[in-house]
């Protein structure tokens, strides 16, 4: 028995485990701050949002402005973006010598914090067709799938990158993990304001 394992083992082909590097890059305090802030910008945006009407969800304050419900929306098709940039990211080689040349977790905390006006591209522009809380129901679904892979994961997001939306200067996954928490902190920010407008539809009694 002892002689045939020893035959199977060398007839089996040998399996990269990506995702993996000697000595790991995404410590457990990032892995930690990583599921932290996605729970907590999710718990954020189910309070802003529990208790809205319809009239207060498919509120415009001119216009042009998104309403709540179409903030939503574009939160949850960015969500879709993001998981399909991490798919891509896990399954190339682990490239942990980028880090020396990439640009710093900073850089992308300050460009997703910014109080400047950021322009849609048109893939993440909401159509506005989906009313309500279904907008939230739309973003749920790809958030606790973003929490489920971060806390369970053993890979070295800091040592796999993804090239085909960042040029010369790709991002390792827990940047785009940064991205994707910090993303719902800015426009909860654009929320409370539609909240605030002197217009803005009188609660339910």
């Amino acid at each position: 028995m002892k002689r045939i394992a020893i035959i199977l083992f060398i007839l089996l082909p040998t399996v990269p485990i990506w995702g993996q590097s000697p000595t790991r890059l995404w410590t457990t305090a990032d892995q930690q701050y990583t599921v932290e802030n996605l729970k907590r910008t999710r718990d954020e945006l189910v309070r802003e949002t529990a208790t809205l009407t319809d009239a207060q969800w498919h509120f415009h304050e001119t216009p042009e402005r998104w309403s709540i419900a179409e903030i939503v929306e574009h939160l949850a098709l960015w969500k879709i973006i993001w998981a399909r940039e991490i798919s891509i990211g896990m399954r190339n080689k682990p490239q942990p010598e980028l880090n020396q040349t990439s640009r710093p977790d900073s850089y992308y905390k300050n460009f997703i914090m910014e109080d400047k006006p950021h322009q849609s591209p048109d893939l993440s522009k909401p159509t506005g067709f989906i009313r309500g809380k279904d907008n939230l129901t739309f973003f749920l679904q790809h958030r606790e799938q973003a929490i489920a892979f971060a806390e369970k994961t053993t890979a070295d997001l800091r040592a796999q990158f993804e090239f085909t939306a960042t040029g010369d200067n790709p991002r390792n996954m827990h940047q785009v993990y940064l991205y994707q928490w910090g993303h719902v902190d800015r426009h909860l920010r654009q929320i409370r304001k539609v909240k605030a407008h002197p217009t803005y539809p009188k609660d339910a009694n």
